[in-house]
């Protein structure tokens, strides 16, 4: 079993790999995308069901209503496809500086 703070590290490098697919050409990757966000999910929340507490659930409760939204969007024009990709790779990098806060 993945303890929740390899899952957030897990969680942070889908979302910087789908953000640069999409920075990078989001037609030609949709698909790769797609797959990665529907595995991101399911790592989203299997980390909800292990009820992350303490100093790393406010940031985590934040990233989840972020997450939602963005996984539930289509991003359709090349301005939304960079805002889009641009908040995924945020919280990349947001997540992999605060998973430190877990504990093993």
């Amino acid at each position: 079993m993945v303890d929740a703070k390899q899952q957030i590290l897990d969680i942070a490098m889908n979302l910087t790999r789908i953000g640069n697919w999409a920075a990078d050409g989001y037609e030609a990757k949709h698909k790769r995308i797609a797959t990665f966000l529907d595995q991101t999910n399911g790592y989203v929340e299997d980390v909800r069901q292990k009820n992350v507490t303490g100093r790393f659930k406010p940031t985590f409760d934040a990233f989840y209503q972020v997450f939602q939204k963005l996984h539930n969007e289509s991003p359709v024009t090349p301005t939304d496809t960079n805002a889009w990709a641009e908040t995924m790779m945020t919280w990349g990098n947001i997540l992999t500086h605060r998973a430190s806060l877990l504990e093993r």
